[in-house]
């Protein structure tokens, strides 16, 4: 694959991840309940605030991804992924102590793997020196 492939496939996947993740977050803050039992955590607070948070959250980090990767800043894209996979391997504990569905639990494990990889992709991209 070349290093401008590459580059493009990986600009794909951050701008993809980063809509989806805009997306779950819009979600939470339309219809919480369905989106916190959907992803793993059952039940609610008094209000919705847990929910809004997860969905402001979610848009923002979203948006920041689509950022990074439109305007190909490797590092930051490298960052955001790896970040990405603490706090989906958090997501995946706290969906599975808090007794969500084995599918919630496997969602959150398989994007943390998702971002991991990514991450080790993004760096790569970043740091190739480009054929002279």
């Amino acid at each position: 694959m070349t290093s401008e492939l590459m580059k493009r496939w990986i600009v794909v996947l951050g701008v993809l991840g980063g809509l989806l993740l805009t997306v779950i977050g819009i979600r939470y803050l339309l219809i919480p309940e369905q989106a916190a039992r959907l992803f793993g955590v059952p039940g609610r607070p008094a209000g919705y605030e847990l929910h809004y948070i997860i969905g402001i959250r979610n848009i923002w980090l979203g948006v920041l991804a689509v950022a990074f990767a439109a305007l190909r800043l490797w590092s930051a894209l490298t960052l955001w992924f790896a970040t990405g996979t603490i706090v989906c391997f958090a997501d995946a504990v706290i969906a599975a102590s808090s007794g969500g569905r084995p599918t919630s639990v496997a969602f959150h494990v398989a994007c943390g793997l998702a971002c991991a990889v990514l991450a080790v992709v993004a760096w790569k991209v970043g740091n190739r020196k480009e054929d002279a």
